[in-house]
């Protein structure tokens, strides 16, 4: 999108050329990285309330908007915490529902301190989930199966990026989320 981007949002974006793309850890961003129809929006997520109506909006921009395809919305400050985080996603995910929105879009979650059910906290595994910030991504469901069907065997996405992120290591990942986090001052 052609707007301006808050550092974090700029941050945010090079996660995405740098890490997520570089890594090919989702092998559509690529296109909408190129294509310029990724939007990022900074949300201040102190406060629950405003970061939910914030979501709404996002859905709504959505629907109104069919050249942005998806949406990366950065929560910070607030949701540092892992534990809250999960929780604010489950009432976002509710929410989603209860608007209507089930089926239209949904939501990935990104987080600093990602782990897995289940997974040890220095697992590289959790670095596919990894950001420099907590973020929801908004995805249009129809583009994401538009995707999906013509993309070979994408049951075996997150299966290759397990052992990617197994073979750059926790120390390597750790560095590379480090480093961007730190640069958001230098912007």
């Amino acid at each position: 999108m052609p707007e301006s981007l808050t550092p974090a949002c700029a941050v945010t974006r090079a996660w995405v050329e740098r890490f997520v793309v570089a890594h090919n850890v989702c092998p559509f961003a690529r296109r909408e990285l190129v294509n310029d129809t990724i939007r990022f929006v900074e949300v201040e997520a102190a406060s629950w309330e405003s970061a939910l109506e914030a979501l709404i909006e996002e859905c709504r921009r959505l629907d109104e908007t069919p050249g942005i395809e998806t949406t990366l919305m950065v929560l910070r400050p607030g949701l540092q915490d892992f534990d809250d985080y999960l929780d604010f996603l489950e009432v976002a995910e509710a929410l989603l529902v209860e608007q209507g929105y089930e089926g239209i879009y949904q939501l990935a979650s990104f987080h600093p301190d990602y782990c897995f059910d289940g997974a040890a906290a220095v697992d590289p595994a959790n670095f596919t989930n990894r950001s420099p910030w907590p973020m929801l991504h908004l995805l249009r469901e129809a583009g994401l199966e538009r995707a999906l069907a013509h993309y070979p065997d994408p049951e075996a996405i997150p299966e290759r990026n397990v052992e990617a992120m197994r073979q750059l290591g926790t120390e390597q990942l750790a560095d590379a989320l480090a480093s961007l986090r730190a640069s958001v001052g230098k912007r």
